[in-house]
């Protein structure tokens, strides 16, 4: 008698044993899928405010570079226009314009000897693809914890434990939207 209440203890030890152990890594397969899903979200939220601001900066750069080759034009017209009438005071002003144009041109180069407006259009794409490659790569990690997680619940035995303790069943992170699969366009105008 004594033997049977120890093989029947040790028995419901092992039994016991056995179902924390699957309880305890349902928890933690449920908590690394939620924590996944908070990478997603957080990668979406770096998209939201990293490109609007890349953006800005590379049209606000070209802008200031556009308006820089706009005044040279404009004081390059201006001093035509002087010459062609032959007026002192008018070849003084377009060569004032003219003056002030070059001054310009010459700070943007100090500030940016390679005129670095397409090194900043490169930055920003890369920057573009890179957090895109984040958003894909956190949607793949979150789809592999959801995976993980739905084949434990569903693996016997453990899948006793998760009809028990209702672990529900996890989606996938697909996108539905056949609009959303399409590549982003960014407008510079």
């Amino acid at each position: 008698m004594l033997i049977g209440t120890i093989i029947a203890v040790v028995v419901l030890a092992i039994v016991v044993i056995w179902a924390v152990v699957q309880y305890n890594g349902l928890v933690a397969r449920r908590n690394i899928v939620d924590e996944s899903f908070g990478q997603i979200e957080t990668q979406l939220q770096r998209r939201f405010d990293l490109i609007p601001n890349l953006v800005a900066t590379a049209k606000e750069y070209a802008s200031h570079e556009s308006k820089v080759f706009a005044a040279v034009t404009e004081a390059r017209a201006e001093a035509g226009r002087a010459a062609a009438s032959g007026s002192p005071e008018g070849v003084a002003k377009a060569d004032k314009l003219l003056h002030d144009a070059a001054m310009q041109i010459n700070a943007v180069a100090e500030a940016y000897p390679d005129l670095k407006a397409s090194a900043n259009f490169s930055q920003l794409q890369e920057e573009l693809a890179s957090t895109e490659n984040k958003v894909a790569f956190s949607r793949q990690a979150y789809n592999d914890s959801v995976n993980d997680y739905n084949t434990k619940r569903e693996s016997f035995p453990s899948n006793i434990l998760a009809k028990l303790f209702k672990f529900a069943p996890r989606d996938m992170f697909s996108v539905e939207d056949p609009a959303a699969r399409k590549a982003v366009r960014v407008d510079f105008s």
